[in-house]
C-alpha cells in the first residue's frame, strides 16, 4: 500500500544527513558533556558549534541559546520563567485565542496562580488585531506572547509590529516560532524578538529536542531543577546526538530556503486551485498571501473531518483535521472557531502540511481521492440532501 504523507506540520521525516551526523555522538563519542575528560570535550565542543551557529543563524548571542526537549517544554520555560520571575513589576500576560495548546494550557496554569491573561481576537484570517493588543495593555502587563505562524491555518502574524508594541511599553514579547524555524528566516533584532521556541522535528531534525532564545538581561527561572547544565536554567544531561541533530537540520533547512519554499508552495498552490475547481461548498481557511509555504487548510461543508481523515488513511494518505496535539479530541478546532467558523464547518476541516519530499504526483493521487471520498461521504449525510433539496 502507498504511505504518503502530508503531516508536516505535525512532524517530519528526519534527513538522512541529519541521522548521520549524529551517530558518531550515539556510538564512539557519546561523553557526558560535563566529564572532563577527553571524551566529555569532545560532547561539550559538539554542543557549542550548535549553539555558536544558531546565534548566528538567528542574530544573536551564542548565551542567549538554551536547548530544551522541544517546543511545549521551551514555551513552559519562557512563561512560567518570566512570569514568576517578574511578577513583582505584574501580574498581566497578553496572547491570542489561536496559540498552541502548550501556550493556552500554561497560561491557564498561570491563572491559576494569580496570573491574568487576556486572550486577543483573530480576524477572519487568524492576524492578531494590533489595536486590541495596544488597548490591553495595562501598567502591570508584563509579557506578550504571540505565535510567529500558526499551525492549523498556517497564517504568519505581524511579530515586528506586536514586538514594537511590546518595546514602546517596555513589554517582554515571547513568540512561540515552532512552526516558522526552518521555513523562515528570522532575525531576532530585526523583528523585535526577544524570546522564541523552536523544536527540531518540525525541519527534519530529530524529536526530542529544541530551542529557547531568551535575551540576555530577562529574568527568567528555570522549569527544570537539578545540576548546572545550560547555564544552571535547564537541568540534565545534554542530549548531545540530538543537539547535533538540530544544528545539521537548521543547517540544511536554510540552505536554498527560497528555492525550496517556492516549489512548495507552488505544490499548495496548486492543491488549492483543483480542490477548488472540483469539489464544490468548502471554504479555504487562513491567509492566503501571508501563511506558510506548504500549509493548505480547507473545510469541506457536510462531512466530518474524521471520516476524510479514515478514508484517506485507507488508501494511504497521513493528513490531519488539526492540531496533532488535539487530534484526540472531539470538538472542533480552537483556531477555527475563533476565526468565526461555525461549529458545523470547523468540523469538517482538513489540514495537509506540504514538505521538501512531497512530489506533483502525490497531490494529485490526493486530490483525485479527495474528490471520490468527499462526495461519498456527502452522499451519506442528511444535511447534504436536505441542502441540495432547499437548493432546488
Amino acid at each position: 500500500m502507498k504511505n504518503i504523507y502530508f503531516d508536516n506540520a505535525a512532524t517530519t521525516r528526519i534527513d538522512d544527513k541529519v541521522l548521520e551526523k549524529m551517530l558518531p555522538y550515539l556510538k564512539e563519542n557519546y561523553g557526558n558533556a560535563s566529564a572532563i575528560y577527553k571524551l566529555g570535550k569532545e560532547s561539550h565542543k559538539a554542543i557549542e558549534e550548535v549553539r555558536n551557529f544558531i546565534a548566528e543563524t538567528f542574530n544573536c548571542n551564542k548565551d542567549e541559546i538554551y536547548f530544551t526537549s522541544g517546543g511545549s517544554e521551551s514555551d513552559n520555560t519562557a512563561l512560567k520563567g518570566i512570569a514568576y520571575a517578574n511578577k513583582d513589576k505584574g501580574k498581566h500576560i497578553i496572547t491570542s485565542k489561536i496559540e498552541h495548546p502548550a501556550i493556552l494550557e500554561t497560561c491557564k496554569q498561570l491563572s491559576k496562580d494569580g496570573f491574568d491573561i487576556t486572550y486577543l481576537n483573530v480576524d477572519e484570517n487568524g492576524i492578531v488585531d494590533l489595536e486590541e493588543l495596544k488597548s490591553s495593555i495595562r501598567e502591570d502587563t508584563i509579557l506578550i506572547s504571540v505565535m510567529f505562524a500558526n499551525n492549523e491555518i498556517g497564517t504568519i502574524e505581524p511579530i515586528k509590529e506586536i514586538g514594537k508594541i511590546a518595546h514602546e511599553h517596555g513589554i517582554i514579547f515571547h513568540t512561540d516560532a515552532v512552526q516558522a524555524v526552518g521555513t523562515i528566516k528570522i532575525d531576532v533584532e530585526k523583528m523585535n524578538i526577544d524570546s522564541f521556541s523552536a523544536s527540531a522535528h518540525k525541519f527534519h531534525g530529530p524529536k526530542g529536542i529544541g530551542i529557547l532564545y531568551m535575551k540576555k538581561g530577562i529574568k527568567f527561572n528555570p522549569l527544570i531543577a537539578g545540576g548546572h547544565q545550560e547555564k544552571s536554567k535547564r537541568a540534565g544531561t545534554e542530549n548531545v546526538a540530538s543537539i547535533v541533530g538540530l544544528g545539521e537540520a537548521l543547517k540544511i533547512a536554510y540552505e536554498n530556503l527560497e528555492e525550496k519554499n517556492k516549489k512548495i508552495k507552488e505544490l499548495r498552490d496548486y492543491y488549492f486551485k483543483e480542490v477548488e475547481k472540483r469539489i464544490p461548498y468548502i471554504k479555504m481557511n487562513g491567509d492566503l498571501k501571508n501563511r506558510l509555504p506548504g500549509n493548505a487548510n480547507i473545510s469541506f461543508r457536510f462531512i466530518e473531518g474524521e471520516g476524510l481523515l479514515l478514508n484517506l488513511d485507507n488508501i494511504g494518505i497521513c493528513a490531519s483535521s488539526g492540531s496533532a496535539c488535539t487530534s484526540g479530541s472531539l470538538d472542533p478546532s480552537h483556531v477555527l472557531l475563533a476565526i468565526g467558523l461555525p461549529h458545523e464547518i470547523a468540523h469538517g476541516s482538513l489540514r495537509i502540511s506540504i514538505g521538501k519530499y512531497n512530489t506533483k504526483e502525490e497531490v494529485d493521487y490526493l486530490i483525485d481521492n479527495l474528490v471520490e471520498i468527499v462526495e461519498r461521504l456527502r452522499n451519506m449525510s442528511p444535511l447534504y440532501e436536505e441542502f441540495l433539496e432547499e437548493e432546488k
